[in-house]
Parts: structure tokens; sequence; C-alpha cells
């Protein structure tokens, strides 16, 4: 049984997304980011940095030598899980490091820039014009580098559904919010309604509020071509 520490954002649905897929048995145990939780001992001790998601394995390999076995960070998460089910981690080598790379790219640019981009146009008290610009601009790049990626190749690790889409999917659903539209991003487009459409994705994201979504807080509009998104 794996317990997820688990608030719906983006990187909390990645492994909500993964434990769907691959139908490991798994029970939710909310954290409310807005009450601190993250923030409590308990919490801590089994994600030292006060971020969620977080796992606690009760069956690990043997190997561990532990009983439970606690995981935090949602790529190092990911890959755990993949290692331990032999799913979605590729079906070669050379298949294995694609979708390692893209896993980390996420982890290091989609993500962090997307979330500052949606931080800065829809949650920040006061508008800060350069920020939003910046952001939004850099997040156009990264969509762009996604959109490039997947112009010859169904997902982003290749030819096979992975820990790679996984990761990225959940930070492209807000796009809106992100002032990106996915009409620029053909190839990127089509890999997200692919992605949509899965059994696993749907029963995920059913219910599941827009992560941006703020009453009363302006949104800016997104860019409306790659002249002014570049």
């Amino acid at each position: 049984m794996i317990d997820l520490y688990f608030s719906p954002t983006p990187n909390g649905l990645k492994i909500r997304l993964f434990l769907e897929e691959t139908r490991l048995p798994y029970r939710i145990v909310p954290v409310s980011l807005s009450r601190g939780e993250q923030f409590e001992q308990s919490f801590l001790a089994i994600s030292p940095n006060g971020k969620m998601p977080a796992i606690v394995d009760h069956a690990p390999a043997s190997e561990t030598g532990t009983a439970a076995l606690p995981v935090f960070e949602s790529g190092a998460i990911l890959l755990y899980l993949a290692e331990k089910t032999g799913c979605l981690l590729g079906s070669s080598a050379m298949e294995r490091v694609e979708i390692v790379q893209w896993l980390f790219w996420q982890m290091a640019g989609l993500g962090p820039m997307a979330g500052q981009s949606g931080y800065f146009r829809v949650y920040a008290g006061e508008q800060v014009p350069f920020a939003i610009e910046r952001y939004t601009k850099e997040t156009a790049r990264l969509y762009r580098v996604l959109d490039t990626r997947l112009a010859d190749r169904p997902f982003v690790g290749g030819s096979e559904y992975s820990i790679a889409d996984i990761a990225c999917y959940p930070w492209i659903v807000p796009h809106d919010a992100h002032g990106q539209d996915l009409r620029e991003f053909p190839h990127l487009q089509r890999w997200f309604e692919t992605v949509r459409a899965r059994p696993a994705t749907q029963r995920v994201y059913e219910g599941v509020a827009d992560v941006y979504t703020k009453p009363g807080a302006p949104v800016q509009p997104a860019a409306t071509s790659r002249t002014q998104q570049s």
C-alpha cells in the first residue's frame, strides 16, 4: 500500500496519474496547504523540504531493509515508482535515458517557470508587469521546446507513454493561467488531447478544480501570437 500525501496541485496530480495508470493500491492522505499542514513535524519527517507530494511505501523492496519507505519530491517519486513496478520507464536503455532527461527537464524548467507565471499572473497581491512578462515569455519558450519535441513522436519520451508525459501534463492543464494558447503549439495540443483522453487521466481529474482559480483575482490575457511570446 502506498500512502500519498496529497493536495491537487500539478505536482500532486502527477503522482495520482502514475498510481491510477498502474493501478497500484494507494490511499490519499490530504495535506491542506492553506492551513500549513506541510510544515507540521509529522510531515517534515517524510518530506524535509516541507513540500507536497510525498509518499510512504509500505511494501518496499526487501533490500531497502525497512518496512516503510518515505520518498519526497515528485520527480524522485515518479522515478522510484517506475523502477519499483517496471512500468512507464521505456522498453530499452535508450528509451529510459530519453524519458529521464525529459523528467528532469520538467522538474528543472517547465514546472518552476510555469509555476512562477501562474503565481504572478493570478496570485500575487500586486501586479508586477516585469515579472508577468518575464515568466510568461519563458513559459512560452518551454512550451515551444515541448512542441518541437512532439513534432515527430507521439509521446515526450518517444513511442510510449511514460513518466515524462505524466510529469509534464499537469503543468500544461492550466495553460490559460500561464498565458498560453495551445493553438500556437499544434504538436503539444495534439499530445495534450491524447493524454487528456486516457481513462486514468479522466479518473484523476474528475472533480478537480483549476489550481489557479481564485475568486476575484485578475488573470492576465494570453499572448495572441508567437511574436508576442518570443
